[in-house]
């Protein structure tokens, strides 16, 4: 179950950084031409909305069933190793703070009136969520 949920963790990553990349584009294109904030654009910041709960939501799971992660924050020893302490602490504390700063951009696009806001609360809390989130990455144990 372990090695299925780091997989699973670790695909749906590439998933959440492509789909953050594309909307943060599409959205920053949308204020820049000035049109209007359809259905569609909703939905669209919509799957990153989604996707990133989602990874969230594994990621947690994984944490707290990972010898990487609670336990390591349990047993003290977390603080002392920058490896340790970027898995048990840092990675899912950014993280969870940018998936809040991605959910506060998508309410607030999804609950405004004027078309220029709602497409840029999208591309500026998403990218400030995607820039947290690629800063948290364990990158030597990703692709190494």
């Amino acid at each position: 179950m372990y090695t299925g949920l780091q997989h699973l963790h670790s695909g749906l990553a590439y998933l959440v950084l492509l789909a953050l990349i594309i909307i943060v584009i599409y959205a920053l294109l949308g204020s820049l031409s000035n049109r209007q904030f359809t259905d569609k654009d909703r939905k669209i910041a919509l799957i990153g909305f989604i996707l990133s709960h989602l990874q969230l939501t594994v990621g947690l799971i994984l944490y707290f069933v990972s010898p990487l992660g609670f336990e390591m924050l349990k047993s003290g020893s977390a603080m002392s190793d920058p490896a340790v302490r970027l898995t048990a602490v840092e990675h899912p504390l950014v993280n969870i703070i940018a998936i809040v700063l991605i959910t506060i951009g998508y309410s607030k696009a999804k609950k405004g009136s004027i078309p220029r806001a709602r497409f840029r609360s999208i591309y500026m809390m998403y990218a400030i969520g995607l820039v947290l989130l690629l800063s948290r990455i364990p990158w030597v144990t990703w692709l190494g």
